[in-house]
């Protein structure tokens, strides 16, 4: 089907990232809920989450699985950056499914079809899927809210303007209620924490004020920082125009908070965008 294959992509992040053990792991994402569940479940369908270890991370992207209403979305989209591969263009994994100690989560062919047909730059590849844990760690948590889902993993390889706006005009078509979308992205990486959170604060005021122009620039500019920049940017500019209401942070953190050396921090952060 246009690129779609019947292989099954396998965990590589599953004893590193997040326990290998199916039990353990839903002891630790039961522990995580816990302590992020608010009382005010999220009615929003779009969403910036990070993608760090468990470990570190897993509590700022608790504050969005932890409060999304259980079993509402019949699909998710999650686009992650390249941490492992460079290549040219967007990838979606040309399979059936992608396995976490959970069990399979099927891939939503429809839509990825969708967002590779007539495409410059967006295209069915394992670039970018075989190592990387950008996509693969958010799946064990929606599991837990999901019993039955299918997804798009999308995996951006070069951050070129003109592709992320391809790709912000095919996501925009795709925005409905059913329709979960998550730009996965960690923040400024290894400065100390006072310099952490000047960078970190400035990317999150232009998140508040739904301003992606200021975002993009003070990432070329290197005035903040995200590896996954292009997936926040992409998702910003595809809910332009569909009635946002305001952003709002869920819950910032960075690995300091775990480690306790602030020499050298990663940010996080949870952000409802609509």
């Amino acid at each position: 089907m246009n690129g779609v294959l019947n292989n099954i992509r396998e965990p590589a992040a599953a004893g590193t990232f997040y326990h290998g053990s199916s039990a353990k792991l839903e002891d630790d994402i039961n522990t995580l809920f816990y302590a992020a569940r608010q009382i005010s479940p999220l009615n929003s369908t779009a969403f910036i989450v990070p993608h760090a270890g468990y470990l570190y991370s897993g509590l700022t992207a608790a504050h969005v699985y932890a409060n999304l209403y259980p079993g509402r979305y019949k699909s998710v989209i999650i686009i992650s950056p390249s941490h492992y591969e460079y290549f040219e263009g967007i990838s979606i994994y040309p399979g059936k499914a992608y396995r976490t100690p959970l069990g399979e989560v099927p891939i939503d062919s429809e839509k990825a079809v969708f967002l590779t047909e007539k495409s410059r730059y967006i295209f069915f590849g394992e670039q970018g899927h075989r190592r990387e844990h950008g996509v693969e760690v958010h799946l064990p948590f929606l599991q837990k809210i999901n019993s039955s889902f299918s997804f798009v993993p999308v995996v951006i390889g070069t951050r070129d303007n003109e592709m992320i706006d391809e790709l912000a005009q095919k996501l925009s078509a795709l925005i409905d209620e059913d329709t979960l979308l998550i730009a996965s992205s960690d923040l400024s990486h290894f400065h100390t924490r006072e310099i952490a959170g000047k960078l970190d604060g400035l990317l999150t005021k232009h998140v508040v004020n739904f301003d992606y122009n200021n975002l993009q620039n003070d990432i070329l500019t290197g005035a903040c920082e995200a590896c996954g920049a292009g997936a926040i940017i992409a998702l910003m500019k595809a809910l332009d125009g569909k009635q946002i209401s305001n952003p709002v942070i869920l819950h910032k953190s960075d690995s300091s908070d775990v480690t306790r050396n602030t020499s050298a921090v990663v940010g996080y952060l949870s952000a409802s965008l609509n």
